[in-house]
Order: structure tokens, then sequence, then C-alpha cells
């Protein structure tokens, strides 16, 4: 089992920086990648970016060049540092991770951009 914690979500004017932390427990060792999701109301949830073990990036397109995942395998934590956000990025941010088995999901944290 693995279980996910989201943290650092809040209210932030547009044009402001985020940083998104997930810390993961449990049996860790068989993870593959772990990502940001996020889904706002009314609307599908969606990648946002995702890492592999090796550290391999991807990013949806809305998010290039102002989101940055990253991990800290000694800290056991995932994060998406949220640069330029726009109110379109309004969203609850879930945090996921992948082993070959099944995906986990964390509870989520809130992002809220105010124009």
């Amino acid at each position: 089992q693995v279980q996910l914690a989201e943290s650092g979500g809040g209210l932030v004017q547009a044009g402001g920086s985020l940083r998104l932390s997930c810390a993961a427990s449990g049996v860790l060792f068989s993870i593959t990648s772990m990502g940001w999701y996020r889904q706002a109301p009314g609307k599908q949830r969606e990648m946002v970016a995702t890492i592999t073990s090796g550290g391999s990036t991807n990013y949806a397109d809305s998010v290039k060049g102002r989101f940055t995942v990253s991990r800290d395998n000694a800290k056991n934590t995932l994060y998406l540092q949220m640069d330029s956000l726009k109110p379109e990025d309004t969203a609850a941010y879930y945090c996921n991770a992948y082993n070959r088995l099944r995906y986990y999901w964390g509870q989520g944290t809130q992002v809220t951009v105010s124009s």
C-alpha cells in the first residue's frame, strides 16, 4: 500500500507562484512514476506533470514553461512548482503514484488563482 498526502494549495493572484508537496509513505520501492493531476469543477481530471523513477518528466501543454515537477527521494516527497499562475489553473490538484499494479491517489489540495 502507498499513502499520499498533498499540501501547499491556497489562494494566489494571477502571476503568482505556489509550490505543492506530496509526502509518500508505505511500500515505495516498487513505484515507477509519480505525478500531479488536476480537476476543475465540471471538468474531467487531467494530467499536469509526471516524473519517472529515472527522472524523465512530462508536462501538459498548458503548463509547459510555467510548472516544474521534481522529487526528493530521500524525503519521499514529490513537488510541483507553479509559476506565472493563471485563473484557468484553478482546480483541485491530486498527487498520483504508479507501481505497475495500480494507481494510488492523494486526497487533493485546492489551488485558486484570482484574476
